[in-house]
């Protein structure tokens, strides 16, 4: 039996290795995800993203409980900043959430960003496809907590949710323009301390310049993790965000903006593998720079020769 037929049994080891195989893109990986795609589109995608220390892991660690109670299959996508000596995951989560690791249907994989700026790793999206394929129900993605550009989380869920906490106040408005845009849900954790009140105030009048009759009312959750406080109304929030959003059309739109982005993507990188191949077959780069430096050419011209002499169709 291959992985591919222990993946489809519902085998957690082949799962990893797909998972590994699909992160490090290792040749033909493309393939096995259009092979697999037919089987994924189930699950709901739920982002965690906010500053570093808000607590989304154990928040995460909390909901996942939850939801497994409720006979839910659960994938946590865990994004840490990477090792600059293994490339791998710095931080672990998956040390951090062990005692869900014996759950059943959960599944938790740390992934290291990879030099990516956006809150996620290069192939977090692909990584929600194999779990999905695998039968997740929900798929729950923590960001790695960057701060106000980390915003690709937002195309790669269906709810997003944004934690802070009471020492945020003063942030909060610099990131009215980033993070605070992207939010379904937002997030006041350890409540139980000094401030807590100030910032749910804050972002109250903030939000109330986004809230409109009929659109989704962007609810503010006060919440103490740790003790695990405020969770279960987190979780029926995020409830009332998936029927509010299945029932108006937005999540059949927005999953149809994803394929739309994914589409681009795929094809930018296509191209750009397809443009590298020929260029270094075709064309001594060294010698064009050698002569862009000397002054006997210019890189916007030289750019304009290589690409009207390269085809990418053959």
């Amino acid at each position: 039996m291959n992985v591919l037929d222990r993946f489809y049994k519902g085998d957690k080891i082949a799962l990893s290795k797909l998972i590994s195989y699909v992160e490090n893109q290792s040749t033909g990986y493309r393939k096995l995800l259009a092979q697999i795609y037919p089987k994924a589109g189930r699950a709901y995608r739920v982002g965690m993203t906010g500053p570093p220390g808000a607590g989304k892991s154990t928040i995460v660690d909390k909901l996942t409980s939850l939801l497994t109670k409720e006979k839910k299959r659960v994938g946590i996508i865990a994004v840490d900043p990477t090792s600059p000596f293994t490339g791998g995951a710095l931080l672990g989560d998956r040390i951090r959430m062990q005692d869900l690791t014996t759950r059943d249907g959960v599944f938790i994989r740390s992934m290291a960003t990879r030099g990516s700026y956006g809150g996620l790793a290069t192939s977090t999206k692909e990584v929600c496809l194999v779990l999905d394929a695998f039968g997740k129900d929900w798929i729950l993605i923590e960001t790695v907590g960057v701060g106000q550009v980390e915003l690709d989380v937002v195309n790669a869920c269906d709810t997003t949710i944004v934690v802070f906490v009471p020492e945020s106040g003063d942030s909060i408005q610099a990131m009215k323009a980033g993070l605070m845009e992207i939010a379904d849900i937002f997030v006041v954790n350890k409540s139980d301390r000094e401030g807590a009140k100030r910032v749910i105030s804050e972002l109250d009048m903030i939000l109330d310049i986004r809230r409109k009759k009929g659109e989704w009312e962007c609810p503010i959750v006060s919440t103490e993790a740790l003790n695990n406080k405020g969770i279960d109304l987190l979780l029926a929030k995020i409830f009332e965000h998936k029927k509010f959003i299945s029932e108006n059309g937005v999540l059949e739109q927005h999953r149809k903006n994803q394929i739309k982005g994914d589409l681009k993507r795929i094809i930018e990188l296509k191209v750009k593998e397809l443009l590298d191949e020929k260029i270094l077959n075709s064309f001594d780069i060294d010698q064009i720079a050698e002569r862009v430096y000397k002054g006997e050419d210019d890189p916007y011209s030289a750019g304009e020769r290589v690409l009207n002499k390269v085809n990418l169709g053959k």
